[in-house]
């Protein structure tokens, strides 16, 4: 009797789990299907996509079309726009990982008048997101001359209350006789920050790193204010620019391969570092 209740309870979960592994097939499926689509009218000329039914295997015009897209484009190269984007992703990245990490170091461990009043400062700027300062934000940049250049897309998008936030709690729970043996040892501030706090914030500084990344990546609105010259375009402008308005004429299969190509630099840096993704998001190490 005893038997065959486990073996029911084990035959209840096996198909549990096939319920549940088949409905995690189906949405897979469900969000791939329009990157499959668009995949495929990439390898396929013009004529093709317009004369229905369109086209469910991939065709023979990849390399074609893949190298008209990052050559050429239609309004400029692709591969200056991911060029583009890449460098405002990883400046957006690295300075707000930078700021954020000596912000908060310098909150938890060094003693200074109003030292919770300026954190909370920092906090606060949470209610203010880019579009709500966006017109003081450009005339500052405009006035120190940062229209059209690489300074003017990170600069003004690298402070992050968020991460000092998140880097202020995690050094909070780092033991106190850490920062004393350091200083016993004769360790200077940094030296403690260095070689201590740092390589304990490794997975933490992953997991934002990733987020940040794909952030700035994604960012639409300030480099349309920020930038006038199209070989300043980042790869989200670009794709934008490339739809049709009114009964223009489009070449959709380049707007297709440039589609794909701006989805691989945020999906590699999320292959690559999944698993510090992961740790720091659900572990905290001391």
């Amino acid at each position: 009797m005893a038997s065959n209740t486990k073996s029911g309870m084990v035959e209840r979960s096996g198909k549990a789990a096939w319920l549940t592994h088949l409905g995690m097939v189906i949405g897979i499926a469900i969000v791939c299907f329009p990157i499959y689509l668009a995949f495929v009218a990439s390898t396929w000329q013009q004529q093709d996509l317009i004369r229905p039914p369109m086209p469910l295997l991939p065709g023979g015009y990849f390399v074609e079309n893949y190298s008209r897209a990052l050559l050429s484009g239609i309004n400029a190269p692709v591969w200056r726009m991911l060029f583009n984007s890449m460098v405002m992703a990883l400046g957006i990245a690295f300075g707000k990982i930078v700021i954020s990490l000596l912000s908060a170091f310098a909150i938890v461990y060094f003693r200074f008048p109003f030292r919770n009043v300026f954190f909370w400062l920092i906090f606060l700027t949470l209610m203010l997101p880019v579009e709500v300062r966006i017109v003081p934000t450009y005339e500052v940049a405009a006035n120190f001359g940062m229209l059209n250049s690489y300074s003017g897309l990170i600069l003004p998008l690298i402070a992050s209350a968020t991460a000092t936030f998140l880097f202020r709690q995690f050094y909070m729970t780092v033991p106190d006789e850490l920062a004393e043996a350091a200083r016993v040892d004769g360790a200077k501030p940094m030296r403690f920050f260095i070689d201590i706090l740092l390589p304990m914030s490794r997975t933490n500084i992953a997991a934002l790193f990733v987020i940040l990344f794909i952030y700035g990546w994604n960012q639409y609105l300030w480099p349309l204010l920020i930038t006038t010259d199209p070989q300043m375009n980042t790869i989200v402008m670009g794709i934008k620019q490339m739809f049709p308005s009114g009964d223009d004429w489009v070449d959709w299969p380049v707007v297709m391969a440039t589609a794909i190509l701006a989805m691989l630099p945020p999906v590699a840096v999320v292959v690559f570092m999944q698993n510090l993704f992961i740790k720091g998001l659900v572990e905290t190490e001391k």
